[in-house]
């Protein structure tokens, strides 16, 4: 689903103008966004915890040239989903 298929989905659902529904995902994601920049946990119970985690420092390849490459370390987001939503989507 796109952004704008979600809008439409909650916005007939909850009966709420799309504009209205499209500004509170954005201030749900810019919470989201801020909660992970202070490396906190973000969790939704029954949905899913979002997280930021530290990747080490190694050795790659270049597939092209098979020549070794160094990767920095680097921090990523991660989504870890509820056992619920795991069995709601079995």
């Amino acid at each position: 689903m796109t952004k704008a298929q979600v809008v439409e989905a909650v916005s007939i659902i909850t009966g709420l103008s799309k504009a209205t529904v499209a500004r509170v995902i954005d201030c749900y994601h810019e919470v989201i966004r801020n909660g992970l920049k202070s490396h906190e946990k973000v969790t939704f119970a029954g949905f899913g915890t979002f997280s930021v985690s530290q990747r080490q420092a190694r050795t790659g390849r270049n597939p092209k040239t098979g020549k070794a490459i160094a990767i920095r370390a680097s921090k990523v987001a991660r989504f870890k989903a509820s056992s619920s939503l795991i069995k709601a989507i079995k």
